[in-house]
């Protein structure tokens, strides 16, 4: 039997990088995938459709997780699609970087209201469930920038630390309900948006990482499949780093 078999998770920022990998693997191990996107839907669809070849249920939900009324409704519908949500993964996330003389209100606002903020909307939705079933696994992604902090990434790594505090609370609130939060600190992992940085800066990077080569979103996937499995059901309000000793 697979590890997830029969259950349900629902991964926010699924359609693309580490969201699509742990939606993917998730379902390699059997459970079926709510793809929560907040506007490319081309990319959700075709996630979609590589998870549903894998033989599980795969229906893509479009929301701005921060909006509360966006996820409650969002929430409401997964729920009454599925029949439950066994999983949450919080991955949704943005950026705008620069340093913060020159930060403007609004791009604070804004990575914080998605990274931060959106994560605290769908465990709130998903709260009164998780604890009528007496189980479930919320696994939220953070950064280790978040750990270590990053120049012109203020407002990023204030919503990464705050997600840890967010994962540490949800764990002692919902331990006795048998629910287990656990946050995931990704380091330098490949993406687009990595692959077109300069090579320069790409070696820059490589040269803080004590094993010397950046990660690949399938490393995130596969401890998020560990962390929301049976074999993960004693552990909760753990951080831990995917970066290749970057932050250690």
């Amino acid at each position: 039997m697979k590890s997830l078999e029969n259950k349900t998770a629902l991964v926010t920022g699924g359609s693309r990088g580490i969201g699509r990998a742990i939606a993917l693997a998730m379902a390699e191990e059997g459970a079926n995938i709510a793809v929560v996107f907040a506007g490319n839907r081309e990319a959700a669809e075709k996630t979609a459709a590589e998870i549903a070849e894998k033989g599980v249920q795969a229906r893509i939900y479009q929301c701005d997780v921060a909006s509360a009324g966006e996820t409650e409704a969002v929430v409401k519908q997964i729920l009454d699609d599925f029949g439950g949500v066994d999983i949450l993964v919080n991955n949704a996330g943005i950026v705008r970087d620069t340093l913060l003389l020159r930060m403007k209100e609004e791009d604070f606002d804004a990575v914080l209201n998605t990274n931060l903020k959106g994560a605290y909307h769908m465990i709130r939705q998903l709260y009164s469930h998780m604890m009528r079933k007496k189980s479930g696994s919320i696994i939220n992604i953070s950064s280790v920038v978040g750990l270590m902090g990053n120049a012109a990434q203020a407002n990023y790594a204030a919503a990464k630390a705050g997600l840890i505090g967010l994962t540490k609370s949800t764990a002692k609130e919902l331990a006795s309900r048998g629910v287990t939060c656990n946050a995931i600190a990704p380091g330098y992992i490949r993406s687009d948006m990595t692959d077109a940085l300069p090579e320069k800066a790409k070696e820059a990077i490589v040269s803080q990482i004590p094993m010397k080569h950046t990660g690949l979103p399938q490393d995130v996937a596969n401890l998020a499949v560990f962390l929301a499995g049976p074999a993960a059901s004693y552990i909760t309000g753990e951080v831990i780093r995917v970066d290749g000793g970057m932050a250690m």
